[in-house]
């Protein structure tokens, strides 16, 4: 599943649609896309996983889920995956085997802000009360929550728990405040370092726990689990990150 970061990445290449008409409207998604030709794209914005395209009155929500992508201007995947495809006059954006939704605009002002790692709205003295009023909710599941932490994935849970030394099953209320700390500045600084990779082609060389077979500080191999109520798969040093 594409994390917060990737998905800023697609709005980078979406961007240049905005202010531009629609003028026509494909793809298998049970929506009407009729309605969707002849507006005008407004803006385009982010909420950790999910995109909004939002025109007058509505919007469109995109969700990659596990295995969606997305081309500009040239298709070259098979039309029984094509989801939604807009045409503009100065090009197409296609997004394949997702989640395609049509929402009214007012249920944008539902949505929390807020909770995204990669936001200039990010607050973390909010993420910091949602964690303490779920002591008993495991790290992993917290890190997964997108009402807590939009935008973060597998990758990024791994890859923050292993920088702040803390095994993936720890719950939150055995977490000192330092820690708590720690695990929000990080959630946001691995993100925002995810995102640079990413552009440098470089993010799986820079990986220290997630899809690793020995752990970097300590030489000893890696435990690699189904952790949480999420059932993601975690990696961990059970010898340099400790269980709380």
């Amino acid at each position: 599943m594409p994390e917060g970061p990737s998905i800023v990445l697609m709005k980078e290449d979406l961007d240049k649609f905005v202010g531009e008409k629609v003028t026509a409207a494909v793809g298998n998604a049970k929506i009407d896309k009729d309605i969707l030709v002849g507006k005008t794209l407004k803006e385009i914005r982010l909420y950790g996983k999910q995109t909004y395209l939002i025109f007058d009155e509505i919007n469109i929500r995109i969700h990659l889920l596990m295995f969606g992508s997305y081309e500009i201007d040239e298709q070259t995947k098979p039309d029984k995956n094509l989801r939604l495809g807009l045409s503009f006059k100065n090009g197409k954006m296609l997004f394949f085997t997702c989640s395609v939704k049509l929402l009214p605009n007012d249920f944008l002002e539902t949505i929390d802000w807020e909770a995204d790692v990669m936001s200039d709205q990010w607050n973390p003295e909010k993420v910091k009360s949602k964690l303490k009023s779920n002591p008993e909710m495991m790290v992993c599941d917290a890190l997964m929550n997108q009402d807590i932490f939009s935008g973060v994935g597998n990758i990024i849970k791994n890859e923050v728990l292993f920088r702040i030394a803390v095994q993936p099953e720890s719950l939150l209320g055995h977490l000192r405040a330092k820690k708590i700390n720690e695990l929000i500045k990080e959630s946001r600084n691995y993100s925002f370092d995810f995102l640079k990779w990413k552009r440098e082609f470089t993010l799986k060389k820079h990986w220290k726990a997630h899809h690793q077979k020995n752990c970097p500080k300590c030489g000893n191999p890696l435990t690699s689990k189904i952790t949480g109520k999420s059932k993601r798969r975690s990696f961990y040093c059970e010898t340099d990150q400790k269980l709380f």
